[in-house]
């Protein structure tokens, strides 16, 4: 296991091991698990097997989360410089960039291959959508980062999900407006998730478009030019979807529809849950204050961070997004999950019980104490929520 080390000139000799290094590589796997669905289906013909990654993924990685438990360790500041520039860390992204292509191609083989039944090919759709979603999050380590090769790997990703203007919407506009009402990506108290969704996924599709045509004018360059950064991910999506129909067949054609529809759900179940009822001071300016700690929930599950790059250590990465996945940190007093995102995507799906166990966290936050006007609240059902809450 490598040790970093500095000696500090007042704090005398630091030194800091990972203790998760090699866990990382299961965020490189994790994508990967499918397949061995696919070859047991291969050797027995049972078609049921085909919907045993959903049961890992919702089933078996949230009560890991509740059995395992957190890990609430930072590394020193001091060496996380360090920890930044070891290429190991940044290689495991790279490599897992192929992975969902990989796995995609492999359920188009299964559906242009196999006579499944109409469940199963909708099973299967929901599995590769899970698995590509999870693409979305690994070019979002990657296209928070400021080099050429970094941000190419996140259009290439996101070519998966046919998802190509994530990387303008989420760096240029969700980071910017983050726990604000006028942001599309930050859901609001009492608002459920399917109404979140329709927001969501139109006003983020939009945003990402806008920011992109704005980049491009400020450059003097051409919106429908080998420029736009969003035109060059969705043209991978053409060429790599495309063909997978072409050489397959159509019934690739409602196969990779249900699947590019549920890769996107994953992003705004992601959003859904990491930002609800949160809200940023609007200062006299009519500006926003700085995006902090507080205003992300966290969450510092083990088994669910390391099949994810340590997304769910989002309170840091919107305060400090520019730092690497290996070195975000954990803060005291700040929003935190009563569960990993896969057992939180599960809760979200049930409004009534999401609300329930939910809203009282926000109100109870400490920078909220039960206030109300600190919280993102659903404009339809404000006048509501004021008289179910307010002391």
């Amino acid at each position: 296991m490598a040790t970093y080390s500095i000696n500090h000139p007042s704090k005398g000799e630091i030194n800091y091991t990972d203790k998760k290094r090699y866990l990382w590589l299961m965020s490189m796997l994790w994508p990967l698990m499918p397949l061995g669905a696919i070859y047991l289906f291969t050797q027995t013909g049972i078609q049921a097997v085909l919907a045993i990654p959903l049961a890992l993924s919702y089933i078996v990685v949230p009560l890991l989360d509740w059995l395992v438990g957190e890990d609430t360790n930072n590394p020193p500041e001091e060496l996380v410089p360090q920890l930044e520039e070891d290429r190991y860390y940044r290689i495991l992204t790279y490599l897992t960039v192929p992975m969902h292509f990989i796995v995609l191609f492999a359920f188009a083989w299964l559906v242009g291959t196999y006579d499944l039944s109409v469940i199963s090919i909708l099973v299967v759709a929901l599995v590769a959508g899970s698995y590509s979603g999870i693409g979305i999050n690994t070019a979002h380590e990657l296209g928070h980062k400021n080099t050429t090769l970094e941000k190419w790997l996140a259009k290439i990703v996101l070519a998966v999900p046919a998802y190509g203007h994530f990387s303008a919407e989420h760096n240029r506009g969700h980071h910017i407006l983050v726990s604000t009402p006028e942001d599309p990506a930050s859901s609001r108290l009492g608002e459920s998730l399917y109404a979140f969704a329709v927001r969501e996924i139109s006003g983020t599709f939009v945003r990402g478009w806008q920011l992109e045509n704005e980049r491009l004018a400020k450059e003097g360059k051409s919106f429908l030019s080998i420029h736009n950064e969003i035109l060059q991910s969705y043209a991978m999506s053409a060429l790599f979807q495309g063909s997978l129909v072409a050489y397959f067949g159509w019934i690739l054609v409602p196969f990779l529809i249900m699947h590019n529809f549920w890769a996107w759900s994953q992003l705004t179940l992601a959003n859904y849950i990491e930002h609800y009822g949160l809200l940023r001071e609007k200062k006299p300016n009519g500006n926003y204050e700085r995006c902090k700690p507080h205003h992300s929930w966290n969450a510092n599950y083990i088994v669910s961070n390391i099949v994810l790059f340590h997304l769910e250590r989002h309170s840091d990465h919107h305060a400090y997004p520019a730092r690497r996945y290996q070195s975000l940190r954990n803060f005291e007093n700040i929003p935190e999950l009563p569960n990993g995102y896969f057992g939180m995507y599960m809760l979200s799906y049930v409004p009534w019980l999401w609300f329930k166990v939910m809203d009282k966290r926000v109100l109870a936050l400490p920078h909220i104490q039960g206030d109300l006007s600190k919280v993102n609240i659903c404009p339809r059902k404000r006048d509501k929520l004021l008289i179910k809450y307010q002391q």
